[in-house]
């Protein structure tokens, strides 16, 4: 053979993955990490279809596993929404309502004028009558030491008037006064929501422009909301003659429903003139 026809001729390179021996008409093998769809002729002889088909088609189970997975979703996201609702209802709505009282004591003060400083005597002239308390507005202090809390009263008991404070039932006797001062308030956070925690003979509170009213605890007790006697001047006795200086507190049972009302009979104790100090029951 001539020399010069070896230089033209090129040696067959194998490929390094195909196995000695192999049938060249053999498709080729996939490589590691390439994705291979096995295709197979279709039953009705149109065209070929994936070998995984039937895997996905949707089957009574995975719907069901959807339906499961979707519902799932939707009560973790009511959930939260209810969540965030009940925190704005403990929590959030305590400092508006803080807020609120902070507007209310500021406007008593300037309602009562400078004869609120204890270090003023009384005056000595003819004493002027009270004029009648307004819808709406702020009416006196209320204090209950075990609680450490005090808030204003305003006049009114429409979910209104008692939205931001405890509102002063309008026929009911006013602080100090004969037959039964009567204050309701919403089981919050921010108003009266540990009254349950009151036992017989703890001291409530009444400030009014010139006197500290201190009542005690009489009687605590749960009733129907339609038992309105309990606010009576002589409570549970709608009939009867008031005798007594009494102080009612009235508010929803259990917490966080309304289907009673939570009762907190109190009896005036004493009453301390402003001009003597705090009553040692503030820390007076």
């Amino acid at each position: 053979m001539d020399s010069t026809a070896l230089m033209g001729a090129v040696p067959r390179t194998a490929v390094p993955d195909e196995p000695a021996g192999a049938n060249s008409a053999e498709p080729p093998q996939p490589r590691r990490g390439e994705r291979v769809v096995q295709l197979r002729p279709h039953q009705t002889g149109e065209g070929y279809k994936s070998v995984y088909s039937e895997l996905t088609r949707p089957s009574f189970g995975s719907r069901l596993r959807t339906g499961v997975r979707v519902t799932g979703e939707i009560l973790i996201t009511f959930g939260l929404v209810v969540l965030l609702f009940a925190g704005y209802e403990v929590w959030g709505k305590s400092a508006i309502v803080d807020a609120h009282q902070n507007d209310l004591n500021n406007e008593l003060a300037q309602a009562w004028g400078p004869t609120d400083d204890p270090t003023v005597a009384p005056s000595v002239g003819p004493s002027v009558k009270p004029s009648p308390p307004v819808r709406g507005k702020p009416l006196a202090g209320l204090y209950i030491p075990k609680l450490d809390k005090n808030w204003v009263v305003v006049e009114g008991v429409t979910q209104q008037d008692i939205r931001f404070a405890p509102g002063h039932y309008p026929t009911s006797a006013l602080p100090g006064q004969v037959g039964n001062f009567s204050v309701a308030g919403h089981r919050n956070r921010a108003t009266f929501w540990r009254l349950d925690e009151l036992d017989e003979g703890d001291p409530i509170v009444v400030e009014s422009k010139t006197d500290w009213y201190v009542y005690r605890v009489s009687q605590s007790r749960i009733v129907r909301p339609t038992q309105v006697e309990v606010v009576a001047p002589v409570p549970g006795e709608p009939n009867k003659k008031a005798t007594k200086r009494m102080l009612t507190l009235t508010t929803c049972n259990p917490k966080f429903d309304n289907y009673q009302r939570l009762i907190i009979h109190a009896e005036l104790d004493r009453t301390q003139p402003k001009s003597a100090g705090r009553p040692a029951e503030l820390g007076g």
